[in-house]
């Protein structure tokens, strides 16, 4: 749930429809070629730094994965298991995100909706606004609220090696987040006449926070239930849950090493606080593969709502990646070879980052965690370049 802006250094520095069984469960079958590729651009990110890698590319037909590097640098080496279990971090807010779309459909939410009408009273103070930040704001980071991450007392305190110690079995409420996010005044408050056309863009794990909270005052469920009971279980994920206060990452896992800024070694980071509705997820490259190829493929969204995920903002400086655009929880880039360009998310916890991809029809999805963070470091710029070029070439073939 860090901020996937170039190089993590703005954060670094502070901090359903009854569906049939997915095809993807399928058993694998052989593709001459395919496997070395991805070996291939699996090394290439080892060969910037990172500890451990592990990708899996899949369609209906045929899934392929691929690792590198050890479980725990420094040891015995143990090679990354092809399950292991990994935060994915922001990409959560994917799921997160489909939830919310779901009631939509429903007809139980509205986009358009303000964060008043269903928070009366929740966001307000030094300038923030609830009654001007809707549904579709929040989903598509137009809101202008802080990014709680950045302005929390002692944000900066807990990117240190003894701070992450101090604070990793910490527990912070979305209530507790939320007020340090208002503590500020606001970036931007949406235009009072067409908020829901607000196209200001700037990511906030906030705004997933509020959705989160929403989602519960809606459903009149935890977002944790929602969760499972939507996505997890309908779609058979077996490997993917929300663990909630839990700083435990279950076993098969890798160790994930994180270089916070100055340090000569890495800080064992596996275990972690590990949020909420913007980024707790826990899932396998596996069922991180099948939830977004449902995705794209409409099983989990009717078309109206799928083509309202799709309605993008420009997203200048997300990352280092040109043409970016970000939809409601799930973002666009331009790829060569591919008329459609794809469709992805990412996300970094500590000592973890998530990078995946998915074709817009869901035909085809790449999924990698890297057991690596490096804050503040040219390399991380790196590391992340190389598992996007993984995640392009599986969805191009070139």
């Amino acid at each position: 749930m860090i901020s996937r802006r170039t190089g993590l250094a703005a954060t670094a520095a502070v901090l359903l429809t009854g569906a049939a069984a997915p095809a993807a469960t399928a058993a694998p079958r052989h593709r001459p070629g395919l496997g070395d590729r991805l070996q291939e651009d699996v090394d290439a990110i080892v060969a910037t730094g990172a500890t451990g890698v592990l990708a899996e590319v899949q369609s209906a037909r045929d899934r392929t994965t691929a690792r590198a590097g050890s479980t725990a640098p420094g040891g015995p080496h143990h090679p990354v298991p092809r399950d292991a279990y990994y935060r994915i971090g922001s990409d959560t807010k994917t799921f997160t995100a489909t939830l919310a779309l779901q009631l939509v459909g429903e007809g139980r939410l509205a986009l358009k909706d303000t964060v008043e009408r269903w928070l009366p009273g929740t966001v307000q103070g030094n300038g923030n606004d609830g009654r001007r930040i809707t549904v579709a704001d929040l989903l598509r980071q137009t809101s202008g609220l802080n990014d709680y991450l950045a302005v929390s007392p002692g944000s900066a305190d807990a990117f240190t090696p003894d701070g992450y110690r101090r604070s990793r079995f910490r527990v912070t409420t979305p209530e507790d987040q939320l007020k340090a996010a208002l503590s500020r005044p606001p970036l931007w408050v949406p235009d009072a006449e067409r908020p829901a056309r607000e196209r200001r863009w700037g990511y906030s794990n906030t705004n997933y926070v509020v959705a989160g909270l929403i989602i519960e005052r809606v459903t009149g469920n935890s977002w944790a239930q929602e969760i499972h009971d939507r996505i997890v279980e309908p779609l058979g994920l077996r490997h993917t849950f929300t663990p909630g206060t839990s700083p435990y990452v279950p076993r098969p896992t890798a160790t994930a090493c994180t270089w916070f800024p100055g340090s000569t070694r890495p800080t064992d980071t596996t275990v972690a606080p590990g949020g909420g509705a913007d980024g707790s997820v826990i899932s396998t490259t596996h069922d991180h593969g099948v939830f977004l190829r449902a995705l794209m493929s409409g099983r989990l969204l009717r078309p109206a709502e799928l083509a309202s995920m799709k309605e993008t903002a420009v997203a200048e400086d997300w990352i280092a990646a040109p043409g970016v655009r970000y939809g409601l929880g799930i973002a666009w880039r331009p790829v060569a070879g591919s008329d459609g360009g794809i469709w992805f998310h990412g996300g970094t916890h500590l000592g973890t980052v998530s990078e995946s991809g998915v074709t817009p029809d869901g035909s085809r999805a790449a999924t990698s965690a890297t057991f690596t963070l490096r804050m503040g470091d040219p390399a991380q710029d790196a590391q992340d370049a190389a598992a996007r070029r993984l995640v392009d070439r599986a969805l191009t073939g070139l």
